[in-house]
């Protein structure tokens, strides 16, 4: 294959995965605490020979993907009113026990499950300092403090362990807004929990389509690039094809 037909595929193939990672913002745009990701990328040079009507090895800069790399600004806190669900103001993660372990979230939509306790959208129970935390209807109405202190008409029921961790951005995703990492967690001191409350995505629609379109863009550019030295080459081929002899 031409050496530019494969720089115009790196190129497709970049617009193709940033693409991707744009149309997953834009899905998850209503997911409470959810964090926008953009894909990076780096140069990839490759030496080649040089052809008839060249000197010295030549250079051909092809387009990597690298990963993605998440924006851990938070985003704005939206009122529910519902008694469960809670967003963290500032760093910090809640913790969920899951069948493949601890992991965490940002995501407070909770609800109460038909044993009482606290659980997420999936079911899997929210972490205290004690464990799974357990509400019975003798509690009455249930108040979560800033600092995540559970309580109800008999006093103190438990408290939300909040996690933190310097290598934020390392964290793994695992689907349904769970994240998980090697790295031990400590607890963090700059947080506040609000009751009632949801934290909100923190992609800007409007942002995203617009990324899009510069996408888009770029890709058309590239194919009709790629098209036109595939039409060349064939032009080239037919005029040679016709010529006596041949």
């Amino acid at each position: 294959m031409d050496n530019s037909l494969l720089i115009s595929l790196s190129q497709q193939l970049s617009a193709y995965q940033s693409m991707d990672v744009i149309a997953n913002n834009i899905a998850n745009v209503s997911t409470p605490g959810y964090r926008r990701e953009e894909p990076t990328f780096q140069e990839y040079v490759a030496h080649v020979r040089p052809s008839e009507t060249q000197k010295g090895m030549q250079a051909l800069s092809f387009v990597q993907q690298t990963g993605t790399v998440r924006n851990m600004s938070q985003g704005a806190l939206q009122s529910t009113s519902a008694p469960f669900d809670l967003a963290i103001s500032g760093k910090g993660y809640f913790a969920i026990q899951t069948p493949a372990g601890e992991r965490y979230t940002r995501n407070g939509h909770f609800t109460l499950d038909s044993g009482g306790q606290i659980v997420t959208e999936d079911g899997y129970p929210v972490l205290g300092d004690g464990g799974a935390i357990n509400i019975t209807n003798d509690d009455g109405d249930i108040h979560i403090g800033a600092d995540g202190v559970i309580s109800g008409r008999n006093g103190q029921i438990g408290k939300l362990r909040v996690s933190g961790f310097n290598g934020e951005l390392a964290m793994k995703k695992e689907g349904a807004s769970l994240y998980s990492t090697s790295e031990t967690p400590t607890t963090p001191t700059d947080f506040k929990i609000s009751q009632g409350a949801l934290e909100s995505s923190n992609v800007q629609p409007v942002v995203e389509i617009s990324h899009m379109i510069d996408v888009m863009r770029a890709y058309q550019a590239t194919a009709t690039m790629t098209q036109s030295q595939q039409d060349l080459l064939r032009q080239a081929i037919d005029k040679l094809g016709g010529q006596p002899g041949s």
